[in-house]
């Protein structure tokens, strides 16, 4: 368990990782979902930009290191379970790959 602002981080449920939820902070739109292991989330609240843990790549990312399309931190909120974050943020152009501005853009 990690201490982050009195709030006991449990990374242990799925093995080292959490769920975070990333909302834009104006317009509260739900603009993806990635997971952050502790130093993840230490980068991120250290620079204040959305650094994430790629299951695929198994190492950090840096939303927008390539792109130019940073998730610039606002709020972080953890659900009361202490095993889910989601965060509120300032999205620099698109966050999709696909050139969306949200993940969430296919109904199903």
């Amino acid at each position: 368990m990690e201490k982050v602002k009195n709030a006991a981080i449990n990374f242990q449920k799925l093995n080292g990782i959490i769920p975070v939820v990333v909302q834009d902070v104006n317009t509260l739109a739900v603009l993806m979902v990635g997971f952050m292991n502790k130093e993840a989330l230490e980068k991120t609240m250290r620079e204040g930009k959305i650094t994430y843990w790629s299951r695929t790549r198994e190492k950090l990312w840096t939303k927008g290191e390539t792109s130019g399309n940073f998730q610039l931190v606002k709020k972080i909120w953890i659900d009361c379970d202490n095993d889910t974050l989601l965060v509120q943020v300032e999205q620099l152009g698109h966050t999709c790959h696909t050139g969306n501005k949200t993940c969430f853009s296919k109904p199903l």
